[in-house]
């Protein structure tokens, strides 16, 4: 009950759980849709971006379907708790956003493209929540690798808060933050809505279109 009324608010590192050295659980070697690694090292020219939208099943469904996309994988980011679980994660007590590693080829699809689907296929305005789902493991947010994702993400995400507030919507709540140790999800969460066709996908955009200026292309 401590923690019943607190999902919502972001635990103080000396609060979180303690996690583990290693990984409690195997990951599975290949994506069972693309083929592909899930794990690094990925083939030359493939780089890496990070979301989190929501809950990660069908965030990661968003990003698989895409031209150009090597690989995805499900995981937790940017909280205090080394190696959690899914149940860690989901008491509120890790720090942890539920997110997605999108492994991509830039001479495919750009990670500004990747930026309008982010966008365009939740609502970045929810704060520590996204529809029914509420906690701190849904919120939204892009986790970015180096200077150019910084830039390109800072300029996406004040481009659609605009559009957002011109449509009548919230101020954007989306964080941009550098990113931190992407811990890979359990085995079953791996492609989830592929495993479970009908599955649970709690993610529904604001119908606001996400142009991002050219500069950031």
């Amino acid at each position: 009950m401590l923690w019943g009324g607190k999902k919502t608010e972001m635990p103080a590192p000396e609060d979180a759980l303690p996690g583990r050295s290693e990984p409690a659980f195997d990951v599975p070697e290949r994506h069972a849709v693309l083929d592909a690694p899930l794990q690094p090292p990925f083939p030359a020219g493939i780089e890496v971006a990070h979301f989190a939208l929501g809950c990660f099943w069908g965030a990661e469904r968003l990003f698989w379907v895409l031209d150009g996309v090597y690989t995805t994988a499900v995981g937790y980011m940017n909280g205090t708790t080394p190696n959690p679980t899914y149940e860690e994660v989901c008491s509120g007590r890790t720090g942890h956003a539920e997110a997605i590693l999108v492994a991509f080829d830039p001479a495919q699809i750009s990670y500004a493209r990747l930026l309008e689907v982010f966008f365009e296929e939740h609502d970045p305005t929810q704060g520590m929540r996204q529809g029914n789902d509420v906690g701190t493991q849904y919120r939204s947010g892009i986790y970015f690798s180096g200077d150019a994702q910084k830039a390109k993400a800072e300029m996406a995400r004040q481009s659609y808060d605009e559009a957002l507030r011109a449509a009548g919507h919230e101020p954007i709540s989306t964080e941009v933050e550098p990113a931190g140790p992407f811990y890979y999800a359990e085995d079953h969460h791996q492609q989830y809505l592929h495993k479970v066709p009908n599955g649970y996908c709690g993610l529904a955009g604001t119908g606001v279109s996400c142009r991002i200026p050219a500069a950031a292309d």
